[in-house]
């Protein structure tokens, strides 16, 4: 049920305030005009914001393809047995998913692994999650205060991986503010439809982050494709796009879900999910959650681009707590003392570094992650 309980709504609105930031002070963007090809009127920044935020389709069903280089170094264990080449695929590989959407109470997504097909599919009040790998299915009835409003969105990868174009678009708008240039370039074809490209820039030169480029329909308004280039590098580290795509709407036979003879069926409780709910969304909620955090020493160093993760890693008996937790705890600790050693005025520790992000594992028990060369999360190991 995490899976649910972890994502941002079906949104197809991008949140006004990246626009406003951007049309009332980020880097001139209402007088850059884009070099679009003759068949495409030209379109400023600004407009092209305003354009993906007043998008709106009807339904639409498509194949989307999830690829990534970060160019991480061999760890031991990682790689081992077909959770490990699922987890790998994430980072340095390729995943492939067909959606399906037909208005805010119908939506599907189908992620297409080794191990097998995941499904997420939303029917008005029903949802299902179902897993071919083991014959399992997960079928719970929104409650119906919430059977008219989506507040969860149908994904079948894990928590923080982008399954859509539009979902990526959203976390990299999200981070517009003075600290990013925005300009356009030339026109694009994705999926072999035209498109207007948008790019993100960091102007903090930190950030391992060279640019975000977003493929944006010509007609539709809706993001294509999300391409994230690491500093000075000509090929994208992440790729988020349509491979085909089609803006008819599904048919209904699409959202409605059987499952196979011999699947295991687990149905949560009305209560349980309105509890689920209600702890997600109250105040109280929150401020405990801030609160743990702190307790946990989890902080954020820095700004925008540029800011660093900071978290303390969980030793003894949290570490270790039943065999499955064990041998994660022993995984964890082969693949840090396999990376290399480093120190300074800060400490000492084990040193992650990729094309997009480093990650600093220090000896007294902390964690430092951020989109930044290491020098950054050495700094952050000192404060």
């Amino acid at each position: 049920m995490s899976v649910f309980r972890s994502r941002p709504a079906l949104r197809w609105l991008v949140p006004a305030a990246a626009a406003v930031v951007v049309i009332g002070g980020g880097a001139a963007a209402g007088t850059i005009v884009a070099s679009a090809d003759p068949s495409l009127p030209e379109r400023s920044a600004a407009q092209l914001l305003v354009d993906v935020q007043n998008a709106k389709v009807d339904g639409f069903s498509g194949t989307v393809v999830q690829t990534a280089d970060l160019g991480l170094p061999a760890l031991p264990g990682v790689t081992s047995g077909a959770d490990g080449a699922e987890l790998m695929k994430l980072v340095a590989g390729s995943n492939t998913a067909r959606v399906w959407y037909a208005g805010e109470d119908k939506a599907r997504i189908a992620l297409m692994g080794t191990l097998g097909e995941t499904d997420v599919i939303r029917n008005g009040s029903d949802v299902w999650m179902w897993r071919s790998a083991d014959s399992s299915a997960t079928h719970f009835k929104l409650p119906a205060d919430r059977a008219g409003k989506v507040d969860r969105k149908p994904t079948a990868l894990p928590s923080g991986v982008p399954s859509t174009p539009q979902e990526a678009a959203d976390a990299a708008l999200a981070a517009i503010d003075p600290t990013t240039a925005v300009t356009t370039t030339g026109a694009a074809k994705v999926a072999g439809r035209d498109a207007y490209e948008l790019v993100l820039t960091p102007r903090d030169t930190a950030s391992l982050v060279g640019q975000v480029r977003l493929a944006i329909d010509a007609e539709q308004h809706i993001p294509l494709g999300v391409d994230v280039y690491a500093k000075d590098a000509n090929d994208p580290a992440v790729r988020v796009a349509f491979q085909q795509v089609s803006f008819e709407v599904p048919d209904a036979e699409q959202f409605t879900f059987n499952p196979p003879p011999g699947t295991k069926v687990t149905e949560p409780s009305a209560e349980d999910l309105a509890k689920e709910h209600n702890k997600a969304i109250t105040p109280e909620a929150a401020k405990e959650a801030e609160k743990q955090a702190a307790e946990a020493g989890t902080k954020v160093v820095g700004t925008g681009w540029t800011s660093v993760l900071v978290a303390k890693l969980p030793t003894g008996d949290d570490a270790k707590s039943g065999e499955a937790g064990g041998a994660a705890a022993g995984q964890l600790e082969a693949v840090i003392g396999a990376l290399p050693k480093v120190s300074g005025s800060w400490g000492s520790g084990h040193l992650l570094t990729s094309a997009l992000f480093s990650a600093l594992v220090t000896d007294d028990g902390r964690i430092l992650v951020g989109a930044v060369a290491p020098e950054k999360l050495y700094e952050a190991a000192g404060k």
